[in-house]
């Protein structure tokens, strides 16, 4: 298990990758791997058992619960304590203070980003792909928090070259940061451009002084031997991003 170094004592963040040593056998060949996702048309014991595979690693470092969610690319965040869920909520970020509690995010191409303050007693961990930051996910995790967040941590997702988009969601970013227009990247004769979802969180968060921003250096999208990519094979599995506080 590998975690993100540079970060204050006791806070553990990582992101899960398609090979491990505990996967167990996939239904279908596009799912092969440690698949954490139930929505995708795995066999739903297959995918709680690799959840729990993962909880019981990061037991090892203080870990006790996880909290999964209905990821709709909503810009919804809650505040995780410790009442107890019994059904997955909707929404696309989580908020913190507790410790030992995992907060999980899946993607396969959109952005993960992990939010904390410098004291390491608050994280925030949410789903980024192009509509949730559009609308803001970024702005309203932030607002959710008690304190703020001096650091984030951007995942795997897909890179600028790979990520084909059309007018309307540069459109979508340049009418509420018109300096994001540097984001993308004109196609030639057709009316497309490659966005880069990286240095539009990067943007974002600068506007909302968070002073070190680390990771947003790889690629879910042509690194097939470590990543799922949703725009690479459509029936795919889930990374799984978490941070807790030990």
């Amino acid at each position: 298990m590998q975690f993100i170094s540079g970060l204050p004592q006791g806070v553990y963040v990582g992101q899960t990758q398609i090979q491990h040593p505990q996967a167990l056998t996939a239904p279908h060949p596009e799912l092969a791997g440690f698949n954490l996702a139930l929505h995708v048309n795995d066999d739903p014991l297959r995918v709680q058992k690799h959840r729990m595979i993962l909880l019981n690693q990061l037991a090892k470092y203080g870990a006790n619960t996880a909290t999964w969610m209905e990821q709709t690319h909503s810009t919804i965040c809650h505040q995780v304590t410790d009442e107890a869920q019994f059904y997955a909520q909707e929404g696309d970020g989580l908020v913190t203070q507790q410790l030992g509690h995992v907060l999980m995010m899946m993607t396969a191409d959109c952005l993960p980003v992990v939010l904390g303050n410098s004291k390491g007693t608050e994280l925030a961990n949410l789903h980024a792909g192009w509509r949730g930051l559009a609308n803001g996910i970024i702005e309203n995790t932030v607002a959710s928090m008690q304190s703020q967040p001096t650091w984030a941590w951007l995942g795997a997702a897909i890179s600028q070259p790979c990520f084909e988009v059309g007018p309307e969601v540069r459109q979508a970013f340049c009418e509420k940061y018109p300096r994001l227009d540097s984001a993308f990247e004109p196609k030639r004769n057709i009316n497309k451009f490659n966005a880069d979802l990286y240095a539009i969180a990067r943007y974002i968060l600068k506007q909302l002084n968070v002073e070190l921003i680390i990771g947003g250096d790889q690629c879910t999208y042509r690194q097939s031997d470590r990543y799922y990519s949703y725009r690479r094979h459509a029936n795919t599995g889930r990374m799984a991003t978490f941070a807790f506080l030990s």
